[in-house]
């Protein structure tokens, strides 16, 4: 039998290494810990009959990823005795608002948990590893670990000598930290983006926010190629390096011009499959800054970098379904009563096809860097 489930999370602050908390909520009968979820009924899709369970369990909502982080397998006892055997898809939820009263508030407890103490808590081991695998936080620690010369002179004890001698070294660049850099202002244009197709009246501050966090990117890109005119020695290939920041700077340019579209049509209400696609952005834009302190050491995160980046070209090819299930839907609805309307609908489609396929574009970088240093 099968299941959904919902992962809620968020960002602890706004750095690229900021740990995540998952929500955690108590079963109704046995009151241990465990996520969100469900039976699959009726015609909703599997991530928003997720988000529904969501709020009525957990009183959250937010920006529900309509790819599945993966699935975990439990056991349950049924009231007649029989023991059955249920298999959960589990779809990422960025949440945006908590509400202070929801369906089943008298019934269940809810908790935010660092990563590795949700895993601790939930019962199925399945469901432990997809948690312990959403967050950066224990590969980033590996990944920003001092390099080799480092290394050698803490154990051989000659850090002045070692300090002198390494200042004769050509430099090599801050190339890490601007690629840093440039995947936190993703992430913030990213989940404006979401919130910006929720409608409401923030509306103006989210394009704004985009806007903001465009200009920010812009500045980290021109730092990464004055850096590469000056710096002697690279870490990767020049080429390599000037795609990559290129293909990420495609994505926040596309957010930007997809917010420039809303606000000249004065866009005030969206349909579902672009909030679907917005959804996968968010989740895109946070594997993008999860791969990004990982390139400091390829070679011994390049498995996590395989992964992250088939995730982003699984969810590139999710995206482009529901941006072709969403376009006839619009031409179904809007092409022969309401041809303008059908023509702004195609154009706010565009930009979000083209957003997630900067994405794809930068997972396919990232995959070049891995099989060139790994």
């Amino acid at each position: 039998m099968r299941q959904i489930a919902a992962l809620p999370y968020r960002s602890t602050g706004t750095a690229i290494d900021a740990p995540v908390n998952v929500l955690l909520v108590t079963s109704r009968e046995t009151k241990r810990w465990v996520i969100p979820k469900g039976n699959l009924s009726g015609a909703a899709a599997p991530h928003a009959a997720a988000a529904e369970e969501a709020e009525e369990e957990a009183g959250v909502r937010g920006a529900v990823c309509p790819t599945p982080l993966g699935s975990y397998r439990y056991r349950k006892r049924r009231a007649n005795g029989a023991s059955l055997m249920f298999d959960v898809d589990v779809y990422p939820l960025a949440v945006t608002q908590e509400l202070e009263s929801w369906k089943e508030s008298h019934e269940r407890e809810r908790r935010w948990f660092p990563l590795a103490e949700a895993a601790d808590a939930v019962e199925e081991p399945d469901l432990a590893d997809l948690i312990r695998s959403f967050g950066p936080a224990e590969f980033n620690k590996a990944a920003r670990r001092g390099g080799m010369f480092a290394a050698v002179a803490e154990k051989s004890k000659v850090g002045p000598m070692f300090a002198w001698f390494q200042k004769l070294l050509p430099k090599t660049g801050g190339f890490f930290e601007l690629f840093e850099a440039h995947a936190v202002s993703i992430v913030t244009a990213a989940t404006a983006v979401s919130r910006l197709l929720e409608g409401g009246p923030s509306m103006a501050d989210h394009i704004r926010e985009i806007h903001e966090r465009e200009h920010d990117a812009d500045n980290v890109i021109r730092d990464v190629l004055t850096t590469v005119r000056r710096t002697f020695l690279t870490p990767f290939d020049r080429g390599a390096i000037t795609s990559l920041i290129g293909s990420m700077d495609d994505a926040i340019d596309e957010m930007q011009a997809l917010a420039a579209a809303i606000d000249l049509y004065e866009l005030k209400s969206f349909e579902q499959e672009m909030k679907d696609i917005a959804a996968i952005i968010v989740d895109a834009a946070r594997l993008t800054a999860e791969a990004m302190p990982l390139l400091r050491d390829v070679g011994a995160n390049g498995a996590r970098l395989h992964e992250l980046t088939g995730r982003l070209v699984r969810m590139e090819g999710h995206a482009d379904e529901i941006h072709a299930a969403g376009l006839k839907k619009a031409f179904q609805v809007y092409g022969a009563a309401d041809t303008l309307h059908f023509i702004v609908a195609r154009e706010i489609y565009k930009h979000l096809e083209r957003i997630t396929d900067s994405f794809e574009d930068v997972a396919n970088e990232i995959d070049g860097i891995v099989i060139d240093h790994s």
